[in-house]
């Protein structure tokens, strides 16, 4: 991979030049103004792709956000590497938060910062680089498929039911992707799991309109106490969550496999300076790290009701509303979970309310095989770049498409993150850091170079 090498090197400000013009592109899914965007931002990844010089590059229409479809294929002999990514990016919100505009990429302090420098657009970005200097070079090893969705961030919707539709056109060795984080730039890590995902957008509905709390207080239940109280019922004072059947088929790993995993280089204290938070709270009897990649987790991320603007307004609101989400581990089905969670929160509901739930979105977990040859392959690239073998990593996130993937198509991923905790992901003031820019460059050809070798 001389060549490769040499030629990433020379056209490496061209490359991030590209990804500039990429990141300008305000392609955020959950919102319907920006519709036009997401047209504009796959149009500009299948240009990328031609110019990448693949055989074909082609924008599949879906019900929602279209697709970029690509692929190089060498012959029938080699292996075929399917990539995947998305171009889709979360809202900005809070703008007053942010450094420097977040459609406006800058580079400071050694690092790229804008919406989508990660996640996942930069990330993405290196899969087709580091494509076009191996064909370039013609040091291309295996034939490659591209896949890039603009749906990631409200659920991908669209994209299990069009690989079920393309199962012949998908069909692939490994699916390789970039959408998940290391551990630390010098404890490099490969995610082999990622936490499914149960996302319910609930409200309590009282009274027919707002009411006077004098005049009605104390004979009326107010939405936003009992919502409250609901909520607190649904853990415990150890951390427990307390849906009956929730932890039914939570798998219990053993004592060696939990040894394994707190074996990874792990700073409380510095953990908790890096998020300005005093003390660690979670499950009783699990550690940090077990609670972050290997337990289930329940989590209120919105509230809203009643009169919250400046100044007082003294009423009894008509409705309280939350968003709740579960965060779900090894066996346990999100389907199953979602119909428990409902049965259990309309359970406890006093009289007096009404209760409206809403499934926003779903995904099961994933755990990928630490002994296939695309582990092995992505563990020796990642040993040669870094310089140190790669941790093996339990995320706590979700990528809830990964599951489909293996259901659909039959193919395990390889999920191959170069992101670090401190970019900022979903946040205000999102960045990639140049260094981590490289190295994806650097390891991804390795990784072809290994795997089509196994």
């Amino acid at each position: 991979m001389i060549k490769t090498r040499q030629y990433i090197k020379e056209n490496k400000i061209r490359f991030l030049n590209e990804l500039f013009e990429f990141i300008a592109i305000p392609s955020i899914s959950s919102d319907s103004r920006c519709k036009t965007e997401m047209i504009n931002a796959a149009e500009f990844l299948r240009e990328s792709l031609i110019n990448a010089g693949v055989d074909r590059a082609e924008i599949c229409q879906t019900n929602g956000n279209p697709i970029v479809y690509a692929e190089r294929i060498l012959g029938d002999n080699c292996k075929t590497i399917l990539i995947y990514g998305h171009y889709d990016v979360m809202p900005t919100e809070p703008l007053n938060e942010w450094k420097s505009d977040p459609f406006k990429p800058e580079i400071r302090d050694d690092a790229i910062w804008a919406r989508g420098a990660d996640d996942d657009k930069g990330q993405s970005f290196t899969h087709i680089k580091a494509f076009e200097a191996m064909n370039k070079c013609g040091e291309l090893p295996c034939n490659v498929k591209f896949m890039f969705e603009g749906e990631e961030e409200i659920g991908s919707g669209s994209l299990s039911g069009w690989c079920k539709e393309n199962k012949d056109k998908l069909k692939a060795d490994v699916i390789l992707l970039s959408d998940t984080s290391m551990m630390d730039e010098d404890i490099p890590s490969i995610t082999c799991g990622l936490r499914g995902i149960a996302y319910f957008d609930v409200k309590v509905k009282g009274p027919n309109r707002d009411l006077h709390s004098g005049l009605y207080g104390g004979v009326v239940a107010n939405p936003i106490n009992v919502l409250a109280s609901m909520i607190a019922k649904l853990t415990d004072d150890n951390g427990k969550i307390t849906i009956p059947g929730f932890y039914d088929s939570v798998n219990e790993f053993s004592d060696e496999f939990r040894a394994s995993i707190n074996s990874a280089p792990f700073n409380e204290e510095e953990f908790k300076q890096s998020i300005g938070i005093t003390a660690i709270y979670g499950e009783y009897g699990y550690t940090a790290i077990e609670r972050r990649g290997i337990r289930p987790t329940l989590d209120l991320c919105g509230i809203s009701g009643g009169y919250t603007s400046e100044g007082a307004k003294t009423i009894i609101p008509s409705y309280a509303s939350a968003k709740i989400s579960m965060r779900l581990v090894a066996n346990q089905n999100y389907e199953k979970i979602s119909e428990e969670f409902v049965k259990y929160f309309k359970s406890i509901a006093p009289e007096g309310v009404q209760v409206e739930i809403v499934s926003l979105h779903g995904g099961q977990p994933y755990m990928a095989d630490h002994n296939s040859p695309a582990y092995i392959a992505a563990s020796e690239a990642v040993t040669d770049v870094f310089g140190k073998a790669p941790v093996p990593f339990y995320s706590g996130g979700s990528i809830p498409i990964i599951s489909s993937f293996e259901k659909e198509l039959g193919i395990k991923s390889i999920l191959l993150g170069f992101g670090l905790s401190s970019d900022a992901i979903h946040s205000p003031n999102e960045n990639f850091r140049l260094s981590m820019f490289d190295k994806a460059l650097e390891t991804i050809p390795l990784f072809y170079k290994y795997y089509a070798e196994k």
